[in-house]
C-alpha cells in the first residue's frame, strides 16, 4: 500500500505540529466466527485530519471490522499505530458513537447527569460538583449543544442525543474517532448538523474520523477517503475515484435501479 507523508498541522510560529496519531495501518486483518468467515484479507490505512468512511451493502463486514478495531473481537492480521516519526503511538485514545443508545426514556436523568456520571467517579445522586459541572459544560460546547444540560436524556430528539454523545466520545480528546451509523433515523437538520460539527473537529483537532455509513450523499459531501467493503476491500480511494469504479456499480446498483 502506497505510503504518503501525514499533514501535520502547524503551530503559530510555522513550524510543524507532531501528530500523536499519524495514521492506523491495517495490514491483512481477517475475522473468523467458527466457520464462518465474516473478514478476509482487509488491508487500509486511516489518516490523522481525515475522514475515511466505510461503505458497503449489509453484510460486508463494517461493523465487524470496526468491532476488531475497538478490540471486541479477535482477529489475524495486524494493526499498526504509528505516531509522525513512523514509531508506535503509545496509548492511543478512540472516542466511540454508536448507532443508538439504549435506555429508559421515562427515566429522569438529564444530559447533565449522564455525562457527570462518565466523567466523574463520584455518584451524581450527591450531587455535581463545581469543576464536573465545568467539564461537562465544555465537552457540550465542543458540539454546540451546552443548552440540552437540564434537558432530560429522554426528552431529546434524535440528532440531540447523538451530539451529546459525540460530546462524551470527545472527552478526553481522542485520537481515533469512530462513528457507526451515527445519525442513522435522525431528521435532515439534524443529520446537517452532526456532520457539520465532525467536519468542524476534524479540521480543528486534526483527529482521524473513521465513519460507517449508508448514506451515500453524506458519505461524498464529508469524506476524505472512501473504503468499499464486500467482505474485504473491493475498493478505496478519494470518494469520486471509488463511486465511479465498477465495483461501486456493481455493489450498490442493478438493472432495476439502486438496491
Amino acid at each position: 500500500m502506497t505510503q504518503r507523508p501525514c499533514p501535520h498541522p502547524h503551530t503559530a510560529h510555522g513550524e510543524c505540529a507532531p501528530c500523536r496519531l499519524c495514521r492506523i495501518e491495517v495490514e491483512h486483518l481477517s475475522v473468523s466466527a467458527g466457520k464462518q468467515v465474516l473478514l478476509s484479507d482487509v488491508s487500509l490505512h486511516v489518516h490523522c485530519g481525515e475522514l475515511t468512511a466505510l461503505i458497503g451493502a449489509n453484510g460486508a463486514g463494517k461493523t465487524t471490522l470496526l468491532r476488531a478495531l475497538l478490540g471486541q473481537v479477535e482477529y489475524s492480521g495486524t494493526v499498526r499505530h504509528l505516531s509522525s516519526d513512523g514509531r508506535p503511538a503509545a496509548a492511543v485514545r478512540t472516542g466511540y458513537v454508536p448507532q443508538q443508545l439504549e435506555f429508559d426514556h421515562s427515566s429522569p436523568v438529564t444530559v447533565m447527569d449522564f455525562l457527570a456520571a462518565a466523567l466523574s467517579r463520584r455518584a451524581v445522586f450527591f450531587g455535581v460538583g463545581k469543576r464536573t459541572k465545568e467539564k461537562v459544560s465544555a465537552a457540550l460546547a465542543r458540539t454546540h449543544c451546552e443548552q440540552l444540560a437540564a434537558r432530560p436524556l429522554g426528552a431529546l430528539s434524535g440528532g440531540e442525543l447523538q451530539r451529546v454523545l459525540l460530546a462524551l466520545a470527545l472527552t478526553p480528546q481522542p485520537d481515533l474517532l469512530i462513528l457507526d451509523e451515527p445519525v442513522s433515523g435522525v431528521d435532515q437538520n439534524g443529520l446537517e448538523s452532526f456532520y457539520a460539527t465532525v467536519d468542524e473537529l476534524k479540521r480543528s483537532n486534526h483527529m482521524a474520523i473513521l465513519l460507517v455509513s449508508h448514506d451515500l450523499d453524506v458519505v461524498r459531501r464529508y469524506a476524505d477517503r472512501v473504503v468499499l467493503m464486500q467482505g474485504t476491500v473491493i475498493k478505496q480511494g478519494s470518494p469520486e475515484y471509488v463511486f465511479d469504479s465498477p465495483e461501486f456499480e456493481q455493489v450498490f446498483y442493478t438493472r432495476g435501479g439502486r438496491i
